[in-house]
């Protein structure tokens, strides 16, 4: 037993020499090596490493992309002096690791700090050239894309790089939202009403045409029916006379057949006549005389 005490002891003594020089690195991670306070090495790829043990640490920095979301929107000025609230997002990495310790001792809050004050500054100068129209919609990614340029220049210097600069909103503050909603309602309003008196006299003028265009059609339909109407009756009473000429007492019959037929076509009908009345000579005599 006594004799197998050694080799457990060099076997744990190995173990524990090969924990202190082995680390690992992980791909979301930079790694650096110091010794004595000094950098001596820079991972960059992930996997197994090695360091002297007892003499060398290691420190890791993440190398993701982050964001800066503020918990607030800040207040800016346009070009035409008016407030408005903007909202924002960055997006971050470490891109030079050993800078980034080297400027700000790797401190990510301290890094962070500077940046937004910096992105800050970028968006008071180019919302101050701007139009509350421009960055709402008309320029809102050329500022943005400028903003990042230049917060990306001094991002460079600390070992950091900006990827992007985005407004999530820009808004009036509450007061002078009321404000610009109650202005805009009135406007809106005044053209809704401009269009109604609008759209009324429209309809009045297509009223007015249409009963015109009515009147026209009417009056050439009775022009045209009593132009007919006429025609029709010189045709019928040609008819009649070309009738009478070739048989008369015939045709004297048929006329006082049709009286007949309308005369006494309802019952209700009362008539004073006399008897002896040329009206009634069929009455008396059915049978017409002789030609």
């Amino acid at each position: 037993m006594d004799r197998f005490f050694p080799v457990v002891l060099g076997i744990a003594g190995a173990l524990l020499l090969a924990s202190g020089s082995l680390y690992t690195v992980d791909q979301r991670q930079f790694a650096m090596v110091f010794q004595f306070g000094e950098v001596v090495r820079v991972v960059k790829e992930p996997g197994i490493q090695f360091k002297v043990p007892m003499l060398q640490n290691v420190r890791f920095f993440d190398r993701r992309i982050q964001t800066i979301d503020p918990e607030a929107p800040e207040l800016f000025n346009t070009r035409e002096k008016k407030n408005v609230l903007v909202d924002s997002f960055v997006k971050w990495r470490v891109r030079d690791v050993e800078q980034f310790y080297k400027s700000v001792g790797g401190n990510e809050t301290v890094a962070v700090q500077r940046l937004r004050q910096t992105i800050n500054d970028g968006l008071r100068a180019e919302f101050g050239q701007k139009t509350v129209a421009d960055v709402i919609s008309g320029k809102r990614d050329e500022v943005m894309e400028l903003v990042r340029k230049r917060a990306n220049v001094d991002a460079q210097k600390i070992g950091m790089e900006i990827l992007d600069v985005r407004l999530k909103r820009v808004d009036f503050p509450d007061k002078i939202s009321t404000s610009v909603y109650e202005r805009m309602n009135s406007e809106r309003r005044t053209v809704a009403n401009q269009l109604r008196s609008e759209g009324a006299a429209e309809a009045e003028r297509i009223r007015a045409d249409a009963d015109r265009q009515r009147e026209v059609v009417l009056a050439e339909a009775y022009s045209k029916a009593q132009a007919i109407k006429g025609e029709g009756d010189a045709k019928a009473a040609a008819i009649y006379a070309q009738a009478y000429g070739k048989n008369p007492e015939f045709y004297a019959f048929w006329r006082s057949m049709d009286a007949y037929k309308q005369t006494f076509r309802n019952k209700s009908d009362v008539m004073v006549l006399d008897p002896s009345s040329e009206f009634f000579k069929y009455f008396k005599n059915a049978q017409p005389k002789p030609r």
